[in-house]
């Protein structure tokens, strides 16, 4: 803080002791333009006309020229005139010239009085000192300490020095040096099409030139026609024609008469169940071998049944390429036991031994038909067609067989009745589902059925079907995620089991149909079969109703039966005839035989 009293005397407030400079003659400032570029030692010189005097003004009072002095000081301590600078090497001089100025923090009032030097003419009111000897001021130090005469000697002599190196053309010819150049642009010179030139070299076959050089006629093209992956086969009966074997051989032949006599020797008593104890002591006395493992459909397994006969092991897959292939397990060798037929052309997603007549198979594909495959008379009768949707699963709504409910992929539902002469009647029945992936009927109550969806599972009654749109019964939303399958128990169906992509199964008790299904339990289980496998089905075993059987992600590879209480009863496994993933899985009604099927055609066979 500066300020001037009326006795002349300059107090600093500051760390330092006081220190006090008595003025002896009268400064006047004057502000003049100042550049570094034109600045050369020796000719700075302040116009005369700001060193005019008046002797009015010599003549003033203390009043006034201490505020005159205030406002000078003010002035120089904060600037108002612009200093131009041509280059950055200016600016750096002009910057280092100031920290010369300030670098001494400690003694401000030194400092002040040096800028005030470079621009003010020390003048005396009695002497009369002419302008040119103002102007001379500048060496002429002698009002000053030498040690402010010395340090302003300085720094003149470092402004000629940083003057004489010459930065600006330096900095100039720097940026010339630094500043990229464009590369040229090239333009790339398309070639010239020779008029005359022959080109690349052609055959005479393509040039339709004869060896001798003589034009060939042109042959009329013809339309090309693309061939359908999966053409729908022709309606009607088809004969019952294997695909692996001579169907004039007497092995095919013989074959025939022991599915068609299957009907008279299959049994179907009822028996008592047996105790968790005893099941699980049958359960552990079935093995697998090589020899009950066969490749018998070219491709994934889709759909499984177990024939019901106690006399001979007959087991029958559905395929992904619309194949059905038949295996007897208990011929050998066992390739002579497997015959593949081609009923349908494109996936048989459900497969079932009519109860009524077991010779018969009906299978149902997503090329919208239904046929049955007839052993006594070689042939396979279509039941029910449909090319404008595409079907996923059907059940028996009679214990004859004589009607069924068959479900599409769009959501809707067909009745067919088998008993019309001719082609069986059709009531196709739309239902609140987007989608329909399984169809089950109650096995005591057989007006009542099941179907799974994308993630809702609807109870319906059969009586109550509107063709315009049926809404269901009970509706079972605990399910999160797409549902694969859902299915009553096969004896009383007081239970229903579903297999859900949130890796859960379900347990529900359907003992008592009314407004609601109460869930019994939850089973925890990884159905995250992926993009290549078929997905998972837990299916009922008939033997002992309150277990279901699914297959397994774990290693080693296996199939695993849970009670509905939640537990593991028993796990099949074998690591050298079990290597892969059986995703659908079928279950002999009393016998305790188990086949699954996995996603490359293979059956796998546990047998006691």
């Amino acid at each position: 803080m500066n300020e001037y009293k009326e006795n002349q005397n300059i107090s600093y407030e500051s760390l330092r002791p006081l220190q006090t400079t008595v003025l002896e003659k009268t400064p006047k400032v004057c502000l003049v333009r100042f550049s570094l570029s034109d600045y050369k030692p020796g000719e700075f010189k302040i116009p005369k006309s700001l060193l005019h005097k008046n002797s009015n003004n010599e003549v003033a009072c203390k009043k006034c020229k201490k505020t005159e002095i205030k406002k000078t000081f003010t002035k120089i301590l904060l600037p108002k005139t612009k200093v131009t600078t041509s280059s950055k090497a200016e600016s750096t001089l002009q910057k280092s010239s100031v920290d010369v100025h300030a670098g001494n923090s400690k003694r401000q009032h030194v400092s002040t009085l040096d800028t005030v030097i470079l621009s003010v003419d020390m003048e005396g009111s009695q002497d009369g000192e002419s302008d040119e000897d103002s102007t001379s001021g500048l060496d002429d130090f002698s009002g000053l300490s030498p040690y402010e005469q010395k340090r302003l000697k300085n720094i003149s002599e470092n402004a000629n020095f940083f003057a004489s190196l010459q930065l600006s053309k330096s900095a100039a010819r720097l940026r010339e040096m630094i500043t990229k150049r464009q590369p040229p642009e090239y333009k790339r010179k398309k070639p010239k099409k020779r008029e005359n030139g022959t080109g690349c070299r052609r055959s005479m076959r393509l040039q339709h030139v004869d060896p001798l050089g003589v034009s060939l006629p042109e042959t009329p093209t013809q339309p090309t026609v693309v061939e359908d992956e999966n053409p729908l086969l022709p309606p009607g009966p088809l004969e019952m024609t294997p695909e692996n074997r001579d169907d004039n051989s007497e092995l095919f032949k013989g074959f025939l008469q022991t599915w068609a006599e299957m009907c008279k020797s299959s049994t179907n008593t009822e028996k008592e169940l047996p105790s968790i104890k005893s099941y699980k002591a049958n359960l552990g006395g079935m093995v697998i071998s090589g020899d009950t493992v066969c490749k018998v459909t070219k491709g994934s397994i889709l759909s499984m049944a177990l024939h019901p006969s106690e006399i001979r092991t007959l087991v029958a897959a559905g395929a992904k390429s619309g194949q059905v292939g038949l295996w007897d397990v208990t011929h050998q060798p066992k390739e002579d036991g497997v015959y593949v037929f081609q009923p349908h052309s494109q996936p048989v997603s459900c497969l079932y031994f009519s109860p009524a007549n077991p010779a018969h198979i009906l299978s149902l594909s997503y090329d919208g038909t239904l046929r049955c495959g007839d052993f006594s008379k070689a042939v396979f009768e279509e039941v029910y067609r449909n090319e404008r949707s595409s079907f996923s699963s059907f059940d028996f709504l009679a214990e004859d067989a004589s009607t069924l409910i068959i479900g599409h992929w769009d959501g809707s539902m067909s009745l067919v009745d088998r008993r019309t002469p001719g082609t069986s009647y059709e009531k196709l029945v739309n239902s609140s589902m987007r989608k329909i992936r399984t169809v089950h009927v109650h096995p005591v109550h057989r007006q009542y059925f099941i179907t799974a969806g994308l993630s809702d599972v609807h109870l319906y009654d059969a009586r109550c079907l509107n063709p315009k749109g049926s809404q269901p019964l009970i509706s079972l939303t605990e399910h999160t995620k797409s549902i694969a399958s859902a299915y009553f128990s096969p004896l009383t169906g007081n239970r229903i089991v579903t297999t859900c992509a949130d890796c859960t199964l379900r347990i529900f008790d359907s003992s008592h149909i009314s407004s609601q299904i109460p869930l019994l339990t939850t089973i925890t289980h990884n159905t995250i079969t992926g993009r290549w496998l078929t997905r998972f089905q837990a299916v009922w075993d008939p033997k002992q109703e309150d277990c279901v059987i699914v297959g397994s992600m774990a290693h080693p590879r296996q199939v695993e039966i849970f009670h509905e209480t939640g537990k593991q009863v028993h796990s099949f496994l074998d690591g050298e005839c079990l290597v892969s993933v059986c995703s659908i899985n079928a279950v002999h009604p009393t016998q305790y035989i188990l086949a699954g099927g996995n996603s490359s055609g293979k059956i796998h066979v546990f047998m006691s």
